[in-house]
Formats: C-alpha cells, structure tokens, sequence
C-alpha cells in the first residue's frame, strides 16, 4: 500500500491541475471571434470541464484497483483474487449518472446548434460567397466584388471585409466541385457544393485580420486556396465598399 500512495496521489494532483485550467483555460481552442463562436467555445468549456472529473475518478479508480488488488509475492500462483458478488445499488448509481450526463451534454449541444445555425430575419449584410478551383467570389450587395487572382504559392489572399458588431449572412456556394469555407477564430466551417447554396449568419465581435481556408480537398491547387476576412469599423467598412470597383460576376 505504500508503493500505491504515489500513484493516487499523482493521479489526483493531475485531475486538480486540470479541473483548475478548465475554469481559466480554452485548452488549445480558440475562444471565438463571432457571437456564433463564442457560443461554440462555451459549450467546449462545459464538455471539457464536465469531462474532466469523469476522467479524474476514472483513472483514479484504476489506479487504486491496481495497487489495491495487484498479486503479492506471498500469494499462491494460482491465486485469483477475492470474487465479488453483484452490487446492485452501485451497478444502478454507475450506470445512471453517465446516461444522464450524455443526456445533458447532447441537449446541451443540440441548444448551441440551434443558436449557431439561427438566421436573422434582418441581417445587416449579405456577402454571396462563391467557391472555384481554386480560389473565392466575394459578392457585395451592390455588385462590388473580390475576386481570388490565379492560385499559387505566391499568390495575394482575396479579401472579404466585414463590419464589426453588425450580422452578416453569408450566402454560400460553388461551381465547379465541393469546397469548405472555414475560418478558425469563427469555429464555424460549412462546404460549398455546386448546385446548392447554404447560409448563415456571423457577428463578428473582434476586429482584426483572420485567415480562411478551403477545408475539403478538391484537386491541385487545394493548399492554395485561401482568403481573409478583415473585420473593421462601419465608418471603414463603408469607405472601403465605395473604393471598390464592380466586377463582372
């Protein structure tokens, strides 16, 4: 039981050391630049922390069953261990708190869906967004557009400009095969597939420069095909709209 007492008390100072990050920490994701995102990095929050003391008394018991009922050198070879009969109670007890812990978590998650994928009946914009091999449209209301020039290792990001605070719906598609528009600081990705256009909204809630990315391989130049999203100030926003010149769509 001594040579135990390190193992235990390891396993615990570790599940302390991280039930303590979770409540300051994001573990690696980031904490979201949209409303719609930080509603995603709070449900990870929740999942993570909850998923922490699970894990805690799960190698905690492990470890204590190891060192508890592990063969002695004075026990028989043959020797199997003291059998135990059922528990009713404790077999109910264990069976029961993780049904009801998946079933809030997936309640939980179902709720986060529903507002991430909520449409605004009156958006402030509507950017269409049409994905090619390999490269990205965007369309602004009154025609302005941004258009990728021809991909490559060297080649310039196109630019999508959004207004901060303000909900813009993205109109999603493409013409050619399937892509995936995904911009990582927005937790949000979607595909783009020829025929179909998809939509949502994002509000961004910081300014500032964030890198997008083609998320499904879709042939050669699939590494390349890239974007940023610049979010600025309505007044900014609107003086870079009126430099635009409109482009054939």
């Amino acid at each position: 039981m001594r040579r135990g007492r390190p193992v235990l008390t390891i396993s615990a100072c570790v599940t302390a050391v991280l039930f303590v990050g979770a409540c300051s920490g994001s573990f690696g994701m980031p904490r979201g630049a949209s409303e719609q995102a930080q509603e995603t990095f709070q449900n990870w929050q929740i999942f993570f922390i909850t998923a922490i003391p699970v894990a805690g008394i799960v190698y905690v018991l492990i470890a204590w069953s190891i060192v508890r009922y592990r063969r002695r050198r004075s026990d028989p070879p043959d020797a199997l261990g003291s059998q135990r009969t059922e528990n009713l109670p404790a077999e109910v007890v264990y069976t029961a708190v993780p049904v009801m812990i998946v079933v809030a978590l997936f309640v939980l998650a179902i709720r986060t869906d529903d507002r991430v994928t909520a449409i605004s009946p009156d958006p402030d914009l509507v950017v269409h967004v049409e994905a090619f091999a390999w490269g990205w449209r965007f369309t602004y209301p009154d025609g302005e557009t941004v258009v990728s020039p021809p991909s490559g290792e060297d080649a310039e990001w196109p630019v999508m400009v959004l207004p901060h605070g303000e909900t813009t719906r993205i109109s999603l598609t493409s013409n050619d095969t399937i892509h995936a528009f995904w911009v990582p600081e927005f937790l949000y990705k979607h595909d783009a597939i020829p025929g179909r256009t998809f939509e949502f909204d994002v509000t961004p809630t910081e300014m500032g420069t964030f890198q997008g990315h083609c998320a499904e391989f879709c042939g050669l130049n699939h590494a390349y095909m890239n974007f940023e999203v610049q979010v600025v100030s309505r007044q900014d926003f609107d003086s870079w709209l009126g430099q635009q010149d409109q482009v054939p769509a």
